[in-house]
């Protein structure tokens, strides 16, 4: 499941949501994402997340797709918010549940890199010598290079 909001989530009740009535769920995987009050040795003040709707919630749909062809998951959620967040706010949670828990967190890592490396998000961080886009980074992508599908063996 995917969902893109301006509205915050109670983490709790979106794992118990995810989960209920699923005896099969033997692994549940999360990540919580907040907005730090620092980037790098500057100060943030807010961070304003921007989207292109329609197609980022088609983007996220397709990987997280991909993710329950990869591992055998019982359920899965994306929740990304949008919109001015202040620090200690969250800003994504990303759960996978499976009978295993190795499945289940191999498949969290794959979604959380893949929304740090390709999802069609903006981020606008405010700081006290202004506001400036966020660029990406190379331990982001070295991250999401694990995930690579394999390419065969030329000698073979």
């Amino acid at each position: 499941m995917i969902r893109v909001q301006r509205e915050d989530f109670d983490p709790g009740q979106e794992l118990a949501a995810l989960t209920a009535g699923n005896r099969k769920v033997g692994g549940l995987a999360v990540f919580v994402g907040l907005v730090r009050d620092l980037a790098g040795d500057e100060t943030v003040g807010a961070m304003t997340l921007e989207h292109y709707p329609g197609m980022t919630e088609k983007m996220l749909e397709r990987i997280e797709a991909e993710a329950r062809a990869r591992w055998p998951l019982e359920a899965s959620l994306v929740i990304h918010r949008t919109g001015r967040l202040e620090p200690g706010e969250r800003i994504v949670l990303v759960a996978c549940a499976s009978a295993h828990r190795q499945a289940a967190f191999e498949a969290c890592g794959f979604l959380i890199d893949w929304l740090k490396t390709k999802a069609p998000f903006w981020k606008l961080e405010e700081g006290p010598a202004g506001a400036k886009w966020v660029e990406a980074r190379e331990s982001d992508d070295a991250a999401a290079a694990r995930w690579a599908p394999e390419e065969p063996d030329a000698a073979e």
